[in-house]
């Protein structure tokens, strides 16, 4: 089991850690403390959703196209070769302190419709959940397992970053820590992709 479910844990915590819209504003809501348990979850359920989606279609598909596991494999680890390589650029162009200032509180229903289509509209979501964790899944004995993994490092990455935000705020509001923060996702894209290629 540990055999799926490390490897899980462990890609879905690299794609989630690169600095976006979504963990921006958990960051937010985390400083403000206003609405953190709910944010957090609702990050949680909407990747647990995507990602059980995408580990459910791409298993069924791999098994009914000839090949297409093969590809899909291939493709992933060129994906994660570019998205590593985009790291890579950040870190070595210099990263930029996070904005944490922003407007005065707003109720629950909407800080969750906000949420909401920060995380549904965003296209890299589902690059990251639905195809590449759902594509890698794949190559798991277990694809279950793995998605486990994945949706666990999910929804231990929102609730850390929205509750321990006050503590992270002071170091990442410093460019030099997203440039080590973006180097170090830069070299496990690239290990994984090379794994991949390798298999």
């Amino acid at each position: 089991m540990l055999a799926s479910f490390l490897p899980g844990f462990a890609l879905s915590l690299t794609l989630i850690l690169a600095i976006g819209a979504q963990n921006a504003f958990v960051l937010r809501q985390g400083l403000r403390r206003e609405h953190v348990f709910w944010v957090c979850l609702t990050c949680g359920v909407s990747d647990a959703l995507l990602i059980a989606g995408g580990i459910a279609g791409f298993g069924a598909l791999a098994q009914a196209v000839p090949g297409f596991e093969t590809a899909m494999r291939y493709g992933g680890a060129g994906f994660l070769f570019w998205y590593g390589a985009q790291n890579a650029l950040s870190a070595w162009r210099g990263g930029e302190a996070l904005d944490t200032s922003g407007k005065a509180s707003h109720g629950l229903a909407r800080t969750i419709l906000t949420l909401l289509a920060i995380t549904w509209l965003n296209p890299h979501v589902y690059l990251d959940t639905v195809v590449l964790i759902g594509s890698i899944s794949a190559q798991y004995p277990d694809r279950m397992v793995f998605g486990a993994g994945a949706v666990l490092a999910s929804v231990t990455f929102f609730f850390v970053l929205g509750y321990g935000a006050r503590l992270l705020v002071p170091l990442f509001a410093r460019p030099v820590s997203w440039q080590i923060l973006d180097g170090l996702i830069a070299l496990t894209m690239w290990a994984i992709a090379a794994k991949l290629f390798l298999m």
